[in-house]
């Protein structure tokens, strides 16, 4: 129940960010959402933040891959390209490829 539970707010909110994403591009495009956050020393705070939060992002998802046996280099060059959209499909993804904890057989 948690892992479908879990799905549904990660797809959830993977979908609303992209579609948020989708209307900023199609207002300012790709370069425009830069230009727009270079503008002031509160945008370059802003840029600062998410860079901090992905480079983490995907220092946990390596470790994450190592554990797990998974391919992260497709996560890592969204993350590099897409911001959150890496850490977020690689959480996605993660829970769609493992199956639900056995439950236990009452004998």
């Amino acid at each position: 129940m948690h892992r479908t539970i879990a799905l549904v707010v990660l797809g959830l909110i993977t979908l609303d960010f992209a579609s948020l994403s989708v209307y900023a591009l199609m207002d300012v495009g790709y370069l425009g959402l830069f230009e727009y956050q270079l503008a002031s020393t509160a945008g370059w705070q802003v840029l600062a933040d998410l860079v901090i939060v992905c480079l983490l992002a995907m220092a946990w998802m390596i470790a994450d891959a190592r554990r797990s046996g998974r391919t992260v280099w497709p996560y890592l060059l969204l993350t590099v390209f897409g911001g959150s959209f890496g850490p977020l499909l690689y959480l996605l993804v993660g829970l769609l490829g493992s199956r639900p904890a056995a439950r236990p057989v009452l004998t």
